[in-house]
């Protein structure tokens, strides 16, 4: 489902990176936060690709899927 997304104990402390990098994912979707726009991350993270951001948005958007169960 996120082929992009790794999870390695030996890298970042086992968090969430791209394709295996000592770039976290939470790092990408805070400067998308707080507006940076994808051609800035990729002059601040030359390694990245396109797909990469993409990939790290889709994996937020799908950690915050919750549900509400009323009793």
């Amino acid at each position: 489902m996120f082929n992009r997304i790794t999870f390695n104990p030996n890298v970042m402390a086992g968090k969430a990176c791209i394709r295996g990098m000592r770039i976290p994912v939470s790092v990408i979707v805070n400067q998308i936060a707080h507006g940076a726009t994808f051609e800035e991350i990729l002059q601040d993270y030359p390694d990245l690709e396109r797909e990469d951001i993409e990939q790290a948005i889709e994996y937020a958007a799908w950690l915050t899927k919750e549900e509400v169960v009323q009793g």
